[in-house]
């Protein structure tokens, strides 16, 4: 007799997790690997907000919060948005949560019916996917690549949209290519939204401050689809905060009265000492975190760099976040060493395995023909990463 739910037959893992737990037990056999597969700044947390953290455990803020946030808390993501968006919300339109993952999926939760149409432009974050089959909901792909900048457009939308489609989840910046949505590139997209009033946008831009060649832009400033609209950011990128499971929406508030439902009966509150250390880090100036930013600046320069001299590879130049997204298809289809490459997740075995250089396959992003890596490494393991894959592949036997 089957004991689990049928939805986790629905679901796979996570191949983030399932890359870096290979990588982990290769390190642990005593084996030199680099692991470029997950995305976590390695910075540690800045001082202030470190600060902010002791300070909140020596005032005993060790008791449950309202269960959408602390009202400071909320109250400072509302001057984040506006100063840095020109986006109003009121605290009770936000909804603090344990990581930017809880926030999509109270979204979601609130939203979904089973068999409502979810529509993914791909790539897409890996969970995405598996996010909305949870929930019941059916995911629809638009197919982009990297000869688009992995970016749909308004027309692809418009011919996606039907009288199923409940909901478009997106991330600008990008995870996994790096992309990102100008203003005239979203307004187009709002326009084609507000024509379906049926449609919420879950707007993922937990990458927005890592953005090197232009201004962060959300759907949500353009007045036509605010009301259906959620904004989902959170801590752990742009602030290092990987740990300490801080995420938020910020919704309409008929959406925001649902996310507080569903997280009442799920979690509650998160954690207090996080949530009043991040009071601390959203008051800050965001130009006090530009070190972070423009060290991921120089590393992107420098790896992209290195990649023009990785023989297959067909790589775009990403102007946010911090991954790397190169379309491999050049030796799909083709045997390396002897193994043959049916897609992407079959060659990120292969560096694996034979340079020691752990990546993400794409397929599991929506994209069989692409690889992910992170770039927020140091310098030092960057350089060996790039030439370790270099090497592997000029001395690897193609047939």
């Amino acid at each position: 007799m089957e004991k689990l739910a049928n939805r986790l037959s629905r679901m796979s893992f996570s191949q983030t997790f399932v890359m870096s737990n290979k990588v982990r037990e290769m390190k642990a056999a005593g084996l030199d690997v680099i692991s470029l597969t997950l995305g976590e700044p390695d910075f540690d947390v800045p001082e202030n907000i470190k600060k902010a953290a002791f300070e909140a455990i020596d005032n005993n803020f060790s008791h449950y919060s309202p269960v959408p946030g602390f009202l400071d808390l909320r109250e400072a993501i509302c001057a984040k948005l506006k100063r840095d968006n020109n986006l109003h919300y009121e605290p009770s339109q936000i909804c603090v949560s344990n990581g930017a993952k809880q926030s999509i999926l109270n979204v979601l939760a609130s939203l979904l019916n089973d068999g409502d149409e979810v529509i993914l432009p791909a790539p897409y974050w890996v969970s995405y996917n598996e996010m909305v089959k949870m929930m019941g909901g059916v995911p629809i792909f638009i197919e982009t690549s990297i000869d688009t900048d992995f970016k749909m457009t308004a027309a692809q939308l418009e011919n996606t949209i039907t009288a199923k489609t409940k909901i478009l989840l997106y991330s600008s910046p990008c995870n996994p290519s790096g992309s990102f949505y100008s203003y005239e590139e979203l307004e187009a997209i709002a326009n084609v939204v507000a024509k379906h009033p049926q449609v919420t946008v879950i707007s993922d831009e937990i990458y927005e401050y890592i953005n090197y060649d232009g201004k962060h832009t959300s759907i949500a400033e353009f007045p036509q689809v605010y009301e259906q609209t959620a904004v989902i950011n959170g801590m752990s990128k742009s602030f290092a905060m990987t740990g300490w499971r801080i995420g938020y929406s910020a919704c309409p508030k008929w959406l925001a009265t649902g996310c507080e439902k569903i997280q009442g009966q799920m979690t509650s509150g998160a954690n207090t000492m996080a949530q009043k250390a991040s009071v601390a880090a959203l008051r800050a100036e965001p130009s006090e975190y530009g070190y972070m930013i423009e060290k991921f600046r120089e590393r992107r320069d420098l790896v992209f760099n290195l990649l023009q001299d990785v023989p297959g590879f067909k790589v775009n130049y990403p102007e946010a976040a911090f991954y790397f997204f190169p379309d491999i298809s050049y030796y799909l289809g083709k045997k390396l060493n002897g193994k043959l490459m049916v897609n992407a997740d079959d060659f990120a075995m292969f560096l694996l395995e034979n340079a020691h250089v752990g990546t993400v396959g794409g397929v599991s992003f929506g994209n069989p023909h692409c690889i992910r890596f992170s770039y927020a490494a140091s310098e030092a393991e960057l350089m060996k990463a790039m030439r370790r894959i270099k090497d592997c592949l000029e001395n690897a036997a193609i047939e």
